[in-house]
């Protein structure tokens, strides 16, 4: 057995999530929310279905559409351009790395490549019109809604990895996700996307980050306790 002295200080961990087993359940259950209307858009039945839905909410928009709330929406609008988010993708993670925040790091750039992943190659796969009269331009197609994924992923990224778990945190994990849904819903009533645009986009976004971070604290645990057996060994 080798000696006190010869022995490796276990590794230390980085806490993102209180509960990371539960958070991954989470994510999980946004998966399978994300997934469903992935499929139900895949398959010409259940499309005519989500289109009728998406029809209705498109009627309504239009019937309630006011003034300030388009400016308001028109401001989220360019809050979820590339020009806002990217810089602060970058800000964060150098940041992260700066203070060697190397799980917190980890979790970030993961959530952060495959939110990406997830619109571009995906809106070119389905190639789903968006719909008519927006208020605001739009490049591309429709689904899944860019703005609701990377808005999702990204603030509630952010309360993961720049705030300690613990019962302080809760408020802004609500105040995220509040967020996430304020402006998903922003873009319906630009009449950018369609409501199951929107929905697929954030419960993507939102299960991308919550999963990222489950994952690094899934791998974390494995690397510390193999530290602990070669520690006691």
């Amino acid at each position: 057995m080798a000696s006190s002295a010869g022995r490796r200080r276990p590794l230390q961990s980085e806490a993102l999530l209180h509960d990371h087993p539960a958070a991954l359940r989470i994510a999980l259950v946004l998966w399978a929310l994300s997934a469903f209307l992935f499929i139900a858009l895949a398959v010409p039945i259940s499309t005519d279905v989500v289109q009728s839905v998406d029809d209705a909410v498109f009627d309504a928009v239009v019937r309630a559409e006011w003034g300030p709330a388009v400016v308001l929406a028109r401001a989220l609008d360019l809050v979820g351009t590339v020009w806002v988010t990217l810089p602060i993708m970058v800000a964060v993670g150098a940041w992260l790395a700066w203070r060697r925040r190397w799980n917190a790091l980890a979790t970030w750039v993961l959530a952060m490549i495959v939110s990406q992943l997830f619109i571009g190659p995906v809106k070119d796969l389905y190639e789903r019109m968006r719909p008519p009269e927006s208020l605001v331009n739009t490049t591309s197609w429709s689904f899944p809604s860019g703005h609701s994924v990377a808005g999702a992923a990204i603030v509630i990224g952010l309360v993961i990895v720049l705030v300690r778990p613990g019962p302080q945190r809760r408020n802004l994990e609500i105040l995220a996700a509040t967020f996430a849904v304020v402006m998903a819903l922003s873009r319906v009533y630009l009449r950018a996307h369609w409501l199951s645009d929107v929905a697929a986009g954030a419960a993507l976004g939102a299960a991308v980050a919550v999963g990222a971070a489950a994952l690094v604290h899934f791998i974390d645990d494995r690397r510390r306790d193999e530290a602990h057996r070669d520690h006691n060994a």
